[in-house]
């Protein structure tokens, strides 16, 4: 497959998506929320659930068998179930503006908003700050169509990874048809995203010509000195509770059962940057959104499609943690990866001097 990133190797790559950000840190908050949102009449959505301990919301309609063909957007955010209420004021703003299934006469529209939760309770030091109605729709009014912002916002304010701090991340791929396929990740897993052996991070392998340049092996010494991830077995009475989340896009016409395997094939990406992944004290869960301006691939251009899928997943896996600074509040400290091996950055520390 011959592929390169979009113009801001971000979700928005795919013409019509719109993303937004909203969160709060400091006075017991480290917590926010995420809005994808899907183009005017909305986009064919798919979703694949691996993690054991899933927070979701209208999954089930995205059931091929089922008859809802579109939705209007997908929010992601922290806050445990709790946080599952920012949907709602991506609802009320989407039913404002005329968006969503007509169930009557003018204005009388359900609006179709799927959501999934990371857990980030408490982590701010406040267990009951999470993110309700309110933020969702602060998320909502932030969408834009320019580059995402990654690292410490939105939906990945409060996210870990391993040891290490997490947050979101965002890549893209315009095939040699000029398909368009990106991804858009919320990092806060309970296995890592760091080779033991090499203190690597296993998305960086699998970039884009140039992506990641500048990204280097680190030295030994930064192995000794970094955080140390937890086992793949964790000790259960103590779960660490986690879960990754995001959404892949494309701008090709799939039906609700290619979406679904989209999202699969997501998840495959997503297990090639974190080990251990989809573990039961994850709810790791992936939509797949297809705007349809595109026309409907053939199987050889849809396998296409699949594997840039997977690959996007992995490199925004990646994005999230070169992107995520380190945080403290009286919950704890989580460092970033660029504080913990800061000589796999050595060759741009130079190029800056």
């Amino acid at each position: 497959m011959t592929a390169r990133t979009g113009a801001t190797n971000t979700l928005v790559d795919v013409p019509g998506i719109r993303v937004g950000h909203a969160h709060r840190r400091g006075d017991g908050w480290l917590s926010g929320t995420t809005v994808v949102l899907a183009p005017p009449g909305g986009a064919r959505c798919g979703v694949d659930v691996r993690g054991g301990g899933p927070g979701t919301r209208e999954t089930d309609l995205l059931d091929p068998r089922n008859v809802v063909e579109h939705v209007d957007a997908v929010v992601l955010s922290g806050g445990s179930a709790y946080g599952l209420a920012a949907a709602d004021g991506v609802m009320r703003r989407l039913r404002d503006a005329g968006a969503g299934v007509s169930v009557g006469g003018p204005g009388e529209v359900v609006p179709i908003v799927p959501a999934a939760v990371i857990f980030d309770l408490g982590r701010g030091g406040d267990f009951t700050a999470h993110p309700d109605a309110a933020m969702g729709a602060a998320a909502y009014d932030a969408a834009g169509d320019g580059p995402v912002p990654q690292g410490v916002v939105g939906a990945g304010t409060g996210a870990k990874a391993g040891a290490l701090k997490g947050g979101v991340g965002s890549a893209s791929a315009v095939l040699d048809d000029g398909t368009t396929v990106a991804a858009l990740a919320v990092v806060n897993a309970a296995g890592s995203c760091v080779d033991p052996a090499t203190g690597e991070l296993y998305a960086t392998r699998f970039g884009l010509p140039g992506e990641f340049t500048g990204v280097t092996r680190p030295d030994p010494a930064d192995l000794a000195s970094a955080p140390t991830d937890p086992p793949p077995l964790p000790d259960l009475a103590r779960p660490p509770m986690a879960t990754t989340i995001g959404v892949v896009a494309t701008d090709a016409a799939l039906s609700k059962a290619q979406c679904a395997k989209v999202a699969g094939v997501a998840h495959d990406g997503m297990a090639r940057g974190i080990r251990p992944v989809h573990t039961m004290l994850d709810g790791d869960t992936v939509f797949a959104l297809a705007t349809g301006a595109r026309g409907a691939p053939d199987l050889t251009r849809f396998q296409l499609i699949l594997d840039a899928a997977g690959d996007c997943f992995t490199r925004a896996i990646g994005h999230a943690l070169l992107a995520a600074e380190t945080v403290e509040t009286p919950a704890g400290r989580w460092v970033s990866y660029r504080e913990a091996y800061p000589s796999a950055f050595r060759a741009a520390n130079e190029g800056e001097r």
